[in-house]
């Protein structure tokens, strides 16, 4: 990954960060010691993201396509309500 930018320094030469973010990669942005931010060229983030279009297959194609498909899986539900009734309810 690129250069870590302590968040003071980051926002004071942002259009550098931004620069070598375009050239060189994503440039972490760190705040109180820790990683805050990464930040990325649009062209990269929209390749990796979901964001950037639709996800490759829905959720039920997902599901199909399990290997747990036909395995006969049977998942039983709790009927514990997680609490007891209150008085005067």
């Amino acid at each position: 990954m690129g250069a870590r930018w302590q968040l003071q320094q980051a926002k004071n030469r942002f259009s550098e960060v931004v620069e070598r973010a375009l050239k060189e990669g994503p440039q972490t942005v760190t705040r109180h010691g820790k990683d805050a931010v990464v930040i990325v060229a649009a062209e990269d983030f929209q390749r990796t993201s979901a964001v950037a279009g639709k996800p490759s297959q829905s959720l039920a194609e997902f599901l199909l396509q399990s290997p747990l498909r036909g395995s006969q899986l049977r998942i039983r539900r709790s009927r514990d309500t997680g609490r007891l009734p209150s008085f005067g309810e």
